[in-house]
């Protein structure tokens, strides 16, 4: 059974998204716990997630690395599916030695500099909504779920039972310049092609300065 990043060794890993984000992410808290790619653990990428699922329902033994709510609604479905490791909780434990703190952001609000100046109004109103939005799915996870399957996303009772594994947050200011710029440092160090070729100059993070 797995019980920490070390337990990985010598297994063999089902995921999507090579190419992009999740290899790299992967990859990192792999290194960063002492496991090389290809010589210690074994990665057999798949093209989406549903693949995993596959392999994880056709092997009780299997491994595989899945987002939430595809976790959660795997699970429902097999009740031998279950998470092992939190890859969030996984990249924080690695920050207490790294000098360049980061955090694992999978999701931003991103809006074009010549919008932001003309409106900076309408900015702020948005992100005010926007913070107490997540506050309300954080804290009404029932009403929030319920509302998630009336935009056929998924279904409630998955809804439900994913949102407080899903590490919904709000982060601005230096705080979030800090996290998401260590963060695309990271995918820089893996490849630089994620990132465009190269990482943001500092007026990129809204209200940072």
């Amino acid at each position: 059974s797995i019980h920490s990043v070390a337990d990985l060794k010598g297994k063999t890993i089902y995921a999507s998204g090579k190419g992009a984000t999740p290899e790299y992410v992967l990859n990192y808290i792999l290194e960063k716990n002492g496991l090389q790619v290809g010589t210690d653990v074994t990665i057999e990428w798949k093209s989406e997630h549903a693949e995993c699922v596959q392999a994880l329902a056709q092997d009780p033994n299997a491994i595989a690395m899945l987002p939430q709510p595809f976790v959660t609604a795997a699970a429902a479905k097999n009740d031998k599916i279950h998470s092992a490791l939190d890859l969030t909780k996984e990249w924080d434990a690695i920050q207490a030695n790294e000098k360049n703190k980061s955090s694992l952001i999978t999701g931003v609000v991103v809006a074009r500099k010549d919008f932001v100046e003309a409106h900076p109004e309408a900015v702020m109103d948005f992100l005010e909504k926007y913070a107490a939005s997540i506050k309300y799915v954080n804290e009404n996870n029932d009403e929030a779920a319920k509302m998630i399957e009336s935009y056929d996303i998924i279904a409630a009772a998955v809804a439900k039972k994913a949102l407080p594994f899903c590490n919904i947050t709000y982060i601005d200011g230096k705080d979030m310049k800090e996290k998401l710029s260590g963060y695309l440092s990271v995918l820089n160090e893996q490849n630089p092609k994620s990132v465009g070729g190269s990482l943001p100059e500092d007026d990129f993070y809204y209200g940072a300065n």
